[in-house]
């Protein structure tokens, strides 16, 4: 028969056992509560140049702590400083990087429901890239990661031609190539998805290395207008837009595009890409 002293022995095991288990499912009770709770309902946002583009980051928990125990912080994977950053709910843009400022806008209204969503104004074609959206608060935490890409075309090179690809243009577009000589003939490939945005390819051979073409995309609200030069170390190119409005006027006229044409090249010349 066991003695006093061992059934109090078994018994402290008992109690430390017990307490070791609820403390243990309280901590994880406590992680599960604190763990990512951050989400976005678009990981790969498309935004046309010079308009504004909205990368969402939502905060989801049980009960949302009021903004002034929040804290929202957006970065750019390659870029140093931070995007926007809240902390405790007051905007803290000391660390702004010089590429954002003026440019980004958070709603200290919306967060209330947990919309952490940035407002990105006047896409430019180097906001192309992944952002991280991370929200801290006692409530619940973490991070989700958006990468914006733009309607502006992307070009490569293979061999003797250059290619380039255009997202999200509506309605249907037209596309054209032409070189200092004028217009030259490109083929091109336009397909649509159920809600009529359309995806754009499009390549000219052959080409001469160190001469560079204008590529033009234009439809009823747009025109896309980039200029690119296939080098030995690849493709340089940059992209301008113009928003066009038809109830106003037409399409930007061939002699309005040919000078904007023009401008292009002769700012090539006197300032040509290394």
């Amino acid at each position: 028969m066991a003695s006093l002293r061992q059934i109090i022995g078994y018994s402290m095991v008992i109690i430390i056992i017990a307490c070791a288990g609820i403390i243990i499912i309280y901590l994880a009770a406590v992680f599960a509560g604190r763990r990512s709770s951050v989400h976005t309902l678009d990981k790969s946002p498309v935004g046309n140049l010079g308009e504004n583009q909205l990368l969402s980051c939502y905060l989801s928990v049980a009960k949302l702590p009021p903004p002034s125990q929040m804290s929202v912080s957006w970065t750019k994977s390659g870029v140093s400083g931070v995007v926007y950053q809240l902390t405790n709910g007051a905007v803290d843009l000391e660390k702004q990087n010089e590429q954002f400022k003026g440019r980004t806008t958070l709603s200290i209204v919306d967060l209330k429901t947990g919309n952490a969503s940035l407002l990105l104004t006047a896409v430019r074609n180097q906001d192309q890239g992944e952002y991280t959206c991370t929200v801290s608060s006692r409530a619940g935490a973490g991070a989700v990661t958006v990468t914006l890409r733009t309607g502006a075309p992307s070009f490569t090179s293979s061999e003797n031609s250059l290619s380039a690809v255009a997202e999200r243009w509506f309605p249907e577009p037209s596309v054209s190539w032409s070189g200092l000589n004028g217009t030259v003939n490109g083929t091109t490939s336009l397909t649509n998805n159920s809600a009529g945005v359309y995806h754009v390819e499009t390549s000219l051979a052959p080409i001469n290395r160190n001469e560079t073409y204008i590529l033009r995309i234009q439809n009823d609200l747009k025109i896309s207008v980039s200029r690119a030069t296939v080098t030995d170390s690849g493709v340089t190119h940059e992209t301008y837009l113009y928003n066009t409005n038809k109830a106003s006027s037409q399409l930007l006229s061939s002699t309005q595009l040919t000078l904007r044409i023009t401008i292009l090249f002769i700012g090539l010349a006197t300032f040509p890409y290394e």
